[in-house]
């Protein structure tokens, strides 16, 4: 199975992607923004990041720029969620046009979840 980086401001949505991921078998690291997942990635490798659009510090976006930046080449899923499905929508478009392959809107079932995970890592 695969090592995960999640990356999710809300703690309790964080534990929920963290408890389905563990029992599908995976390795799984938590972060609760884009500085906690980039000083991670420093000293440590990810197979896979699932990454909230949406955090403070340093967002979704940002976050994958930087990532680039650095030249790490890890598989990303995006995820956004809120009140507004059109401003979900919105930052997934975003992450595509940086290169991620799956996105996921909020909330989210265990069987888009795997998909999105296959889509990334193809």
């Amino acid at each position: 199975m695969a090592r995960i980086l999640v990356v999710e401001d809300d703690e309790w949505y964080r534990a929920l992607l963290v408890e389905m991921l563990r029992q599908d078998g995976h390795e799984v690291i938590e972060a609760g923004d884009g500085v906690q997942a980039l000083a991670y990635l420093q000293s440590a490798s990810a197979d896979l990041m699932i990454i909230d659009m949406l955090m403070p510090n340093k967002d979704g976006v940002d976050t994958i720029m930087e990532l680039q930046q650095l030249n790490l080449e890890l598989p990303v899923v995006a995820i956004s969620g809120g009140r507004r499905a059109v401003s979900a929508e919105f930052n997934l478009e975003s992450a595509r046009w940086l290169g991620v392959r799956a996105g996921l809107v909020k909330p989210f079932s265990r069987a888009d979840l795997r998909g999105a995970l296959a889509a990334a890592m193809a």
